[in-house]
């Protein structure tokens, strides 16, 4: 690898760490340095990075300890021998949701920043008298698992007519971790922060802020995580404005949140002063709009119209990039990072892992996964015997689901597709439980993106039922052989069901991927086409069995009506309890 070309840097600020990963000019990883903040930022006091105030619901994280942590982890980049000198471009990745609070002085104090001075000293010092000396309105920012807002959430969905309305136009329906109801809320409660308050960023957008040396735009791909974007028409959504900032003071507001530019590549400038004489970035690095950690996943593949990607970790996270803008309210739309016309679709589950877990654990006194798997193996799709036997269906969640919003406790159902009559079964764990389980997450996938996919052609030719082109399972779960084989007869994908390897670096990888594109990237030359050519697929990338099975796939396709039906039954129990 040569030692002379141009190096990309990515960003990726999640609850617990901030990553930064650089590569080359052919996508390949050079550097990578990680500051864990319970480890090496305890001083802040957090936990798991974050702080919490039980009684109202809120969890937040001091925006000082990311300030430390760009400056340790470029320190460790340091110390690895990285040529800052060589770094061209910088993009991120940031949780999404999380809100930033810029004070009056920001940008001033961006602008002047003096390399012999850590960014903590002189953007939220420590010994300031007032709010008005530091470069933010308040020292927290709001994370993504807070749950204090619940009646701002109640006043988005009324202010539209309904959740669905809601959803249909900013992409969603309302969610406690949304911006907009946590800027509704902050502003309500600290009224005299909010008149100090100049502008307000995302955790992507203040990534960019700190290097571009003051207040960056968000992004168009991450501003859709606000309940603020109107996404159809490509601007702020003047009737939600009006609710969180009141009919007085929208044009407050607007300036507040800025423009969003359309180019998801286009350049904010070049970096400060600042990077460029305490670390020795050159002054021609640019900037490159940052994104929310979601999206920045899928450019780390990258994810093409028609695959879909499945991660099995402690949760389940279900992402698409689709031309098919079809909003619920049971899931997410958000304009593409990168690519214009395009959307990212995404699925979110608390239950993953943990209920397929549960399962294994209540099999047997043994609890391995080869007994789950031999379990899940042996049993026929749906657990039919024979082909007229009913359908075995079941929900399992250890936890307060919210796709459907149902909860804790498991359901067990026969389902005849004949008559489309659903009737319960006792409530004991049975062998084939084990593929069940699996089925039941993979059968609210396909039933909620159903909508996305088309017929496709095989490689003879043939016409096919409409399925995902491939499937690429990622997370802690991708190495089982029995939950892939179950994906792939569940979900289909014509060119088989692919194992994704990239570690845990997904979003600062795609970041990296982001800065590259937005700086060498030809006129009018797609992020997919661009990362296309340099992409190493066969280091990331391995094919681990086939997705669609004639036969097999259209049996779960008659399953999927009675997977609604026993959905809806058991929420509507669940009501009456």
């Amino acid at each position: 690898m040569s030692d002379k070309g141009p190096l990309y840097i990515g960003f990726d600020l999640s609850t617990q760490q901030l990553k930064a990963l650089v590569v080359d000019h052919d996508l390949n990883l050079r550097y990578e340095a990680k500051v864990h903040f319970d480890d090496d930022l305890s001083k802040y006091g957090i936990t798991k990075g974050v702080l919490t105030n039980p009684s109202e619901g809120e969890i937040y994280a001091p925006v000082a300890m990311w300030l430390d942590a760009i400056e340790l982890v470029l320190s460790r980049l340091r110390d690895q021998g990285c040529q800052f000198q060589r770094i061209k471009g910088l993009s991120g990745a940031g949780m999404q949701h999380g809100t930033v609070f810029w004070s009056l002085a920001a940008d001033k104090l961006l602008a002047s920043l003096d390399p012999d001075k850590t960014l903590q000293a002189q953007l939220e010092p420590s010994t300031k008298v007032s709010e008005r000396e530091g470069a933010f309105s308040h020292p927290d920012s709001p994370n993504w698992q807070d749950a204090s807002t619940q009646k701002q959430c109640d006043a988005f969905d009324r202010e539209l007519g309904s959740p669905e309305e809601l959803a249909n136009e900013t992409g969603s329906k309302a969610h406690h971790r949304f911006s907009g109801p946590q800027i509704m809320r902050w502003s309500q409660k600290y009224p005299a922060e909010w008149k100090n308050t100049s502008r307000i960023s995302l955790v992507s957008s203040f990534i960019a802020s700190v290097f571009l040396g003051k207040v960056a735009p968000i992004d168009i791909g991450d501003v859709c995580g606000m309940n603020l974007w109107h996404i159809a028409k490509g601007q702020w959504h003047e009737k939600l404005l009006k609710l969180v900032g009141g009919k007085e003071h929208v044009d407050d507001l607007k300036a507040k949140l800025g423009q969003v530019p359309e180019d998801g590549g286009g350049s904010f400038g070049r970096i400060s002063n600042y990077f460029v004489k305490r670390f020795g970035f050159p002054d021609d690095c640019s900037i490159i709009p940052c994104t929310g950690d979601n999206p920045a996943t899928i450019l780390a593949l990258p994810l093409r119209p028609a695959d879909a990607m499945v991660s099995l970790g402690t949760s389940t996270t279900f992402l698409m990039s689709t031309k098919e803008y079809k909003p619920d309210p049971a899931y997410h739309f958000m304009n593409h990072p990168t690519t214009a016309g395009l959307y990212m679709f995404m699925l979110c589950y608390k239950n993953g892992g943990l209920a397929r877990e549960q399962i294994r654990d209540q099999l047997g006194s043994s609890a391995s996964w080869d007994e789950f798997n031999s379990a899940a193996l042996n049993t026929a799709p749906l657990a039919q015997s024979q082909p007229n036997d009913p359908m075995r269906l079941g929900l399992f969640f250890p936890r307060h689901e919210i796709v459907p919003n149902v909860r804790a406790g498991q359901w067990r159902y026969n389902y005849d597709s004949v008559t489309q009559k659903l009737e319960q079964e006792a409530n004991d764990v049975v062998e084939s439980d084990a593929r069940v389980i699996v089925e039941s997450q993979m059968l609210s996938l396909r039933l909620r993106s159903q909508k996305l996919v088309h017929p496709v052609k095989d490689s003879s030719g043939k016409t096919l039922p409409a399925q995902p082109r491939r499937v690429y399972l990622v997370g802690g779960a991708s190495s089982n052989p029995a939950i892939a084989r179950i994906a792939g007869d569940v979900l289909g994908g014509v060119e088989g069901v692919y194992k994704l390897d990239i570690g845990g670096n997904a979003c600062g990888l795609g970041a990296a991927y982001k800065a590259t594109w937005g700086c060498e990237r030809q006129n009018g030359q797609s992020f997919e086409d661009f990362i296309g050519q340099r992409w190493n697929e066969d280091q990331f990338v391995k094919r681990i069995t086939d997705g669609y099975r004639e036969g097999v796939f259209e049996k779960y396709g008659e399953a999927i009506k009675g997977f609604e039906l026993m959905e809806s039954t058991v929420i509507e129990q669940a009501s009456r309890e």
